[in-house]
């Protein structure tokens, strides 16, 4: 008897992956994503990726101002690690800079140093650096030494020859504030709670609209008398309380598993932490306007996820990416919030020292709603 079994077909096969094609050909979205995502891939990692950021902003307070002082500030701007964007009056004014953020190093000379200098009784140069990315500062450290070496090669002649032999001839105090012994979890982990409600909100939100037209009550919906805002606030409102429980989840596990110091107040790092899931939820429900399946919804989201990672300073060195990537990174909200939490966290940050963060979250809150609801209205007509 016979075999009735069908046999393998080429035909059948390519007939079938023809289909695929053109199926795969229609779908412009999955298609862009395919093409688009190892582009970006490629792009980031090979550009954006630096473990030994240069150029690294340093404040000077020289309250000696003399021909010894200016070269040591010109070999310290001559390594390539440290760029002076600032002279403060005072060191006060410097320990302001830096625990907004706004430089990586200050350095500070007495008012005595060259003339103890010349004493030849080593005197003190202040180095304070923002140590809560300890990648970001370990190379530039590391440099200071030489540097300081060599710094005073040229003045230390003559008179001064006696000097030199001195390795070097003051001494470099380096203060590691906020995260004095390096602790990587002490970077990580506060970051890790912009991370994790970033890929759980988008996520979770963008299948809000996408579920029901998959489910076939997209249209009972669009049939109800609510307006497009009230329909945003109801779908969004569970996750906020979800929101809640994974931030409380994160910092209680920080706290207690990991021991991150907590110096500054969790009212405001809660207030603000509000606004960043709501930007979150905004985003989310944006794209769940645009993606006509659950599926072209997860890949926009992870499509956002991927340069959010890298260029947002959670994995790498913010200040290690070439410009153009920093100013693609200031418009990422992670990239604001990782900043407000581990300076509200590790410096005791208050609310004047994190609101140059908090109104890019807003206003990126802003740009996200008025496109969801404006992509909601075009599905009413």
């Amino acid at each position: 008897m016979a075999d009735a079994r069908p046999h393998f077909s080429f035909a059948r096969a390519y007939a079938i992956a023809l289909k695929e094609f053109v199926q795969m050909r229609r779908d412009r979205l999955t298609f862009a994503m395919i093409v688009g995502i190892p582009i970006a891939q490629v792009l980031l990692f090979g550009f954006v990726i630096n473990t030994d950021p240069k150029g690294l902003p340093t404040a000077i307070v020289d309250y000696d101002r003399t021909q010894l002082t200016r070269s040591i500030v010109h070999t310290l701007a001559n390594t390539g690690y440290f760029a002076i964007v600032a002279a403060p009056r005072d060191s006060d004014a410097a320990d302001a800079l830096l625990a907004r953020g706004e430089i990586q190093f200050a350095v500070v000379f007495p008012s005595d140093f060259s003339r103890r200098l010349i004493r030849g009784e080593r005197p003190s140069l202040l180095i304070a650096a923002d140590a809560t990315d300890p990648a970001a500062t370990s190379n530039a450290l590391a440099a200071l030494a030489q540097a300081g070496s060599n710094a005073l090669s040229h003045d230390l002649v003559g008179p001064l020859a006696n000097l030199a032999p001195q390795d070097p001839p003051f001494v470099l105090d380096v203060q590691r504030r906020y995260n004095p012994e390096g602790v990587t979890q002490y970077n990580i982990v506060p970051g890790l709670l912009a991370v994790i409600l970033q890929l759980t909100m988008v996520m979770m939100t963008a299948f809000a609209i996408t579920r029901e037209r998959e489910r076939g009550t997209y249209e009972g919906l669009l049939a109800t008398p609510v307006l497009p805002l009230e329909v945003m606030a109801g779908k969004i409102s569970p996750y906020i309380v979800v929101g809640l429980v994974q931030s409380a989840i994160i910092l209680l596990a920080a706290r207690y598993l990991f021991d991150v110091p907590m110096q500054g107040s969790l009212a405001l790092l809660g207030a603000a932490m509000m606004l960043y899931v709501a930007a979150l939820l905004g985003l989310g429900y944006a794209i769940s306007t645009m993606a006509a399946n659950q599926l072209q919804a997860m890949q926009m989201t992870f499509f956002f996820f991927l340069p959010t990672m890298l260029l947002s300073g959670f994995m790498f060195p913010f200040r290690g990416m070439p410009q153009w990537a920093q100013w693609l990174g200031e418009l990422f909200p992670a990239t604001h919030f990782l900043r407000i939490v581990r300076g509200i966290l590790l410096k005791g940050n208050g609310g004047a020292d994190i609101v140059s963060h908090v109104w890019p979250i807003a206003l990126f809150m802003a740009a996200v709603t008025a496109l969801a609801m404006w992509r909601y209205r075009q599905t009413l007509d």
